[in-house]
């Protein structure tokens, strides 16, 4: 009889500092949150926090396989943009652009953008409800 698989779990703690901002920890780390209803221009907004993440998720899905692939390259930018739709209020569209800096083939460069559609956890969470696309080009 097999075990089932462990699932990963993650924890992440906020709290509201005062009414220009709040605060996440995780582990060891901290990121300033905009919950200010004018704006904060020193913190990212939830929005931009689920881009941030979107784009996280797609160079750590590169930095996963690059070894199992043995794609060599000298570094990744990922630029995100979306829109926001108010009634109701949701990203309704999410562009991407994966830059990255290597000396491998076109096809390599496909393969390795199917890999970060198919195995990114936050990529795979947001595509079913958003207009998700985009591009994995060459500097």
């Amino acid at each position: 009889m097999t075990m089932p698989p462990v699932k990963m779990t993650f924890h992440v703690e906020s709290r509201r500092i005062d009414a220009h901002g709040s605060l996440s920890n995780c582990k060891n780390a901290e990121i300033a949150l905009d919950t200010d209803m004018a704006g904060n221009p020193d913190a990212f907004n939830p929005a931009e926090l689920l881009l941030a993440a979107l784009s996280a998720c797609m160079i750590k899905g590169i930095e996963r396989v690059m070894p199992i692939l043995k794609f060599e390259l000298r570094g990744v930018e990922v630029i995100v943009d979306g829109v926001r739709q108010d009634v109701p209020p949701k990203m309704e569209s999410i562009r991407y652009e994966i830059i990255v800096d290597t000396d491998e083939s076109d096809q390599r460069l496909n393969l390795l953008h199917e890999n970060v559609k198919k195995y990114g956890t936050v990529f795979n969470t947001v595509a079913p409800g958003t207009d998700l696309s985009g591009v994995l080009r060459r500097r």
